[in-house]
């Protein structure tokens, strides 16, 4: 039995000479595991890079067996992240992000158009960071704790405690960076900041601790080397 998806690479692993385990983030919004048998031999090894979007099949022999992938790469192709370190360290937190948001057989949709639309605009758009931080939102409401900021412009801080935005600030608030999301789209490390704290302190009370886990070491990276060249 063969099935046929589309999806991105979000792990991988040697197993033993050429053999490969990977994890990848299907179209359906699933994640799918399997066994590439010769995945790190040179023909194929530049297929199976974590990030890299493939078509892939997958089949099994028997209830015993795990399932083996076989993939081509796909579009939306990467080289022009690949080359730049910012974009290189923005795709490897997003990849990190996504494993602690998702587990194998779980499906949340809209996980996977969202990650594909976001590489896209990395890709190809200028001030690219702002719809990063717009994802890092959605990937909040996707998980389940939406951060309704289209609706509260009016309101210029976020109670970190309550998670709801207010017009003044208390000792659980913080300035919430309206200015980056809307027309003025004013990219400062001041906004950055804002916006990874909060999204960083949301995602860890109400998740990452659920789950005896914490912020992965990508997305901190990431957070230097952007905040930095700021």
């Amino acid at each position: 039995m063969k099935n046929k998806f589309k999806g991105i690479i979000l792990y991988k692993k040697i197993i033993k000479d050429n053999d490969i385990y990977i994890k990848i983030l299907a179209s359906n919004d699933q994640i799918i595991t399997g066994m590439v048998y010769g995945g790190n031999s040179s023909k194929k090894k530049l297929i199976y890079q974590n990030g890299f979007f493939i078509d892939f099949i997958v089949s099994r022999k028997n209830e015993n067996f795990p399932l083996t992938i076989n993939a081509e790469i796909s579009k939306p192709f990467l080289s022009n992240m690949i080359n730049d370190k910012y974009k290189l360290n923005a795709l490897l937190s997003i990849l990190s992000l996504i494993k602690l948001s998702i587990i194998e057989g779980q499906n949340i949709k809209g996980l996977y158009s969202g990650v594909e639309n976001l590489l896209l605009k990395i890709i190809y758009q200028n001030h690219w960071i702002v719809f990063y931080c717009e994802w890092l939102f959605y990937l909040l409401q996707l998980i389940g704790y939406q951060i309704d900021y289209s609706k509260n412009q009016d309101k210029n801080f976020f109670d970190l405690v309550d998670k709801i935005f207010i017009y003044d600030s208390n000792e659980n608030s913080i300035m919430f960076p309206h200015d980056l999301f809307f027309d003025k789209q004013i990219i400062n490390q001041k906004n950055i900041y804002l916006t990874f704290y909060i999204f960083e302190n949301i995602f860890t009370k109400n998740h990452l601790d659920n789950i005896n886990n914490k912020m992965p070491v990508s997305f901190l990276n990431f957070k230097k080397i952007i905040l930095k060249r700021l």
